[in-house]
């Protein structure tokens, strides 16, 4: 999940193949000498004498660099924040760790759902816990209150943007997160001038909303894109945009707007589903709960959910592990205690505390600054640390999983280059590590900021430089 130009756009345009785009050559191995020249061939194009690239390329053992520009120096990361965000929750919380979704209740007939944060609660879970209830002979409930107080601090990061918070990828995290905080749609052609035909993928949040309409569907030649809003003061729901007749229909995502009071309710419908009667619902914070537990769900292991952080790029997992590692120690502000921990964690492990600087744990922000050195040390660390195959089994893998699993296709990356990708307007990022056939493993960050290129165009250089990389030989 991340920002790519728009609100909650998922551009479909297809951008034709720039004239001065000349893909280096990757068809013969090169030596490690040849490595610089060729680097510099790609990053001192004209369309980039305007832009950033900070660089580093280093052999995982034992550290011998093989290119370097800027790389001490602070870049816009993006998503590549999940990299440290993942690291210091897998080596704080161990692979096993999982979050708990608990529910008590007390003599008046009272039930307290107590939520920690776990992203992955949808209405499966819910159920789950209303047959444990049912099971207990509970078959009315005087009042459903819902306790969101584990995390503290606002669920929304101040620093992301204005159409940032109305997607689903920037959701609100509060303690009772159900279907990730996301409305979402699915956006259908249809025949050629007529709108988009909209429906929702859970029926039941379709309560209460309006949806205002704007798209069409156009003939089979003409560019594709989406968007999706959600007013912040009423309960609409904008789309927009255009698909070709005939396409496949596109999903959309928008940001829920009361969060804790949309799990309750939910909850209450799946509750009254089962037999169960609700008399009142309600919502407290800073509530003493009964220690009576009478159900309970947990996550699954803290291994499967950073997989998700990384192999998907979502924000709402590396936003609610960020929280989740600022309760341990502390009751402030979650972020902040969050961040503090990252910085306090990594800095143990040997990871340089003045070479990056967090105000979030997904990368969303465009305040996020981190060194290229830095997410290579992180990488570097990572690699020789006792959680080091669940940290890299969590990466996308070239053009087999993830956000790399359409990138690199029918080339000499696939199956050898295990990478986190970060996009912003302006950003483009890939960090992680290569294993060439011929030549030793390596670890490499590559960023590029400041740009107003294409995704596409940006992207399409980054992956030279990583084919290059791929076709690394021994040379004496």
């Amino acid at each position: 999940m991340k920002k790519i130009l728009l609100s909650s756009l998922i551009s479909l345009v297809t951008v034709s193949q720039p004239v001065w785009s000349q893909t280096v050559s990757t068809s013969k191995s090169i030596c490690p000498t040849e490595v610089e020249p060729a680097i510099n061939t790609i990053v001192n194009r004209p369309q980039f004498q305007r832009s950033r690239w900070g660089i580093l390329i280093e052999t995982l053992t034992p550290g011998t660099t093989l290119y370097h520009r800027d790389s001490q120096y602070y870049f816009i990361p993006a998503s590549t924040v999940k990299l440290l965000t993942t690291a210091a929750t897998l080596q704080k919380l161990g692979a096993n760790f999982r979050i708990r979704t608990s529910v008590y209740g007390d003599n008046q007939g009272n039930i307290y759902i107590v939520g920690r944060g776990d992203p992955t609660l949808t209405e499966t879970q819910l159920k789950d816990l209303a047959q444990q209830l049912k099971n207990k002979g509970i078959n009315q409930i005087n009042q459903l209150i819902a306790v969101d107080s584990y995390f503290t601090g606002s669920p929304i990061n101040s620093t992301w943007q204005w159409e940032d918070v109305q997607a689903g990828y920037g959701a609100p995290i509060n303690s009772l997160i159900l279907n990730q905080n996301s409305l979402d749609l699915i956006l259908s052609p249809q025949s050629v001038g007529q709108p988009l035909n909209v429906t929702w993928v859970r029926p039941e949040q379709a309560t209460g909303w309006t949806i205002e309409n704007q798209t069409r569907t156009v003939s089979k030649n003409e560019p594709e894109f989406v968007e999706i809003g959600r007013d912040l003061s009423q309960p609409i729901i904008r789309v927009s945009g255009q698909l070709r007749v005939g396409a496949e229909p596109e999903p959309v995502y928008a940001a829920v707007v009361e969060p804790t009071n949309n799990f309750i309710q939910e909850f209450k419908q799946v509750l009254v589903m089962s037999g169960i009667q609700v008399l009142k619902t309600s919502i407290a914070s800073n509530f003493t709960y009964p220690s009576q537990e009478l159900a309970w769900v947990e996550s699954p292991p803290l291994a499967e959910l950073i997989k998700t952080v990384n192999l998907e790029s979502n924000n709402v997992f590396a936003e609610s592990l960020l929280r989740t590692l600022g309760v341990q120690n502390s009751r402030s502000d979650s972020v902040e205690s969050g961040l503090k921990e990252i910085q306090s964690i990594l800095t143990q492990l040997g990871v340089n505390p003045n070479g990056y600087h967090l105000v979030d744990g997904s990368g969303l922000s465009q305040n996020n600054l981190i060194s290229p050195l830095t997410l290579v040390q992180t990488l570097r660390i990572m690699a020789s640390s006792p959680v080091a195959e669940f940290y890299q089994n969590s990466l996308p893998i070239a053009g087999i999983s993830g956000a790399l699993k359409a990138r690199f296709q029918d080339s000499s990356a696939v199956g050898i280059v295990q990478a986190k990708t970060g996009t912003l307007t302006g950003v483009s990022a890939l960090a992680g590590y290569i294993n060439p056939p011929n030549y030793q493993p390596l670890i490499f960050s590559i960023t590029i900021n400041q740009t107003n290129l294409s995704s596409q165009q940006i992207r399409q250089s980054i992956d030279e430089i990583v084919l290059l990389l791929t076709q690394l030989k021994s040379c004496f």
